[in-house]
């Protein structure tokens, strides 16, 4: 179970990317070992949705 940190990101902060810093262990479970995160990536890449944005 993540924690309320995990699952309660403050404002103008993105969801995904604050549930994925503080429940690391529980959104990259599936990942292999130095295998990087897909999510993560994208997100480092092409920045992040409005729609995941807290307002």
């Amino acid at each position: 179970m993540a924690s309320a940190k995990a699952t309660n990101p403050p404002r103008g902060e993105c969801t995904q990317c604050w549930f994925h810093a503080y429940a690391s262990r529980q959104a990259h479970a599936r990942l292999g070992p130095r295998e990087d995160c897909p999510q993560c990536v994208d997100h480092m890449q092409n920045g992040h949705p409005h729609h995941m944005i807290v307002r």
